[in-house]
Parts: structure tokens; sequence; C-alpha cells
């Protein structure tokens, strides 16, 4: 799904690191080795449809390669 971040990601939390992240190995293959975390907020976004929402957003990130995969978890 398509869709625009509109301002700041609030409340972000950290729920996995490194290892605890099942994905790590395929992060590493494609973006290169650093300190992996899987981190969750809220955004207001909009969908490709135009339309806007507020949405609870997961994305990996890592310390010089930055914030990489958003996905919507789900439309609050």
């Amino acid at each position: 799904m398509h869709f625009e971040i509109l301002g700041d990601v609030t409340d972000v939390e950290t729920f996995a690191v490194g290892s605890d992240i099942r994905e790590i190995a395929r992060l590493r293959k494609f973006y290169g080795k650093g300190r992996w975390r899987k981190r969750k907020g809220i955004a207001r976004i909009r969908l490709a449809d135009g339309s806007v929402h507020l949405a609870e957003l997961h994305w990996y990130e890592a310390t010089g390669i930055g914030r990489k995969e958003f996905k919507i978890k789900c439309l609050l």
C-alpha cells in the first residue's frame, strides 16, 4: 500500500533490537551492517486515494542507514 507520511512520527518506541528481529539477515544483506532496531510510532498519513488518517506505523532503522520499510500496522 502506497502512502505518504504527513508531519512527524510521534510516540516512537523500539520493540526489537539486533537478533530479536526476524528479518535481520535480509536487512543486513540489502542495506548493510548496522545496529538495526524495529520501531513503531503514530503519524498522520495520506493514502493513495487521498484520504488522511492517523495510523500506527512500523519500520526498521539503523544508525548511519536511516529508516527503511515503513508499513501501516493499523489505522486509528
